[in-house]
């Protein structure tokens, strides 16, 4: 998939909340989305901000013959472009701000010669405050590791692929698919 999904309902057609509120979202035990800073025309560019219990409902976030990826295909996409090293400057969108080429904060170390396109979406703290619009892009995998909910991201300033987990649920964070059936 070359965007971030922007999906607003389960794959069996159920709704996932739109949760705003700052207390609401750090609250929460469900499923749930968010455009960055609650904004829709953040979303037109970026896509939908997730927690991690929408990720992995059982209903399903992605549709069908799609999967959020595990963090075994997060590791096979890195190694396949050279290692994660230099994974991330291959996967993010191409231009600065600055220069008024694109949408990242200089000085954005990438080619996207993977033709990703991964762009600054930010993330959505576990609190409900909104971070790093610009500077980063965050993708939740499938794969809970020891417990805690892990995602893969790269920054403005390198041309890594990071790998990261958290013991809460709550934060936002982009969705990418694979195709095929998990």
């Amino acid at each position: 998939m070359t965007t971030n999904l922007d999906v607003d309902h389960y794959r069996n057609g159920d709704p996932i909340p739109q949760v705003t509120d700052p207390t609401a979202w750090s609250d929460l035990t469900t499923g749930a989305w968010c455009y960055y800073n609650n904004d829709p025309s953040a979303g037109a560019i970026y896509g939908i901000l997730y927690n991690w219990y929408a990720v992995n409902d059982p209903r399903g976030i992605a549709p069908g013959g799609w999967h959020v990826p595990t963090y075994e295909e997060w590791g096979a996409l890195s190694a396949c472009l050279g290692n994660e090293s230099i994974a991330g400057g291959k996967m993010k969108s191409t231009g600065t701000i600055e220069a008024g080429t694109g949408l990242w904060y200089a000085p954005n170390i990438a080619t996207n010669s993977s033709g990703f396109t991964g762009l600054p979406g930010g993330y959505r703290f576990i609190y409900g405050s909104f971070f790093d619009i610009g500077y980063s892009a965050s993708w939740w995998s499938s794969t809970s590791i020891s417990g805690n909910a892990s995602i893969h991201y790269v920054n403005n300033v390198s041309t890594d692929l990071f790998f990261g987990t958290y013991q809460h649920y709550l934060s936002g964070h982009s969705v990418r698919l694979c195709q095929g059936l998990k």
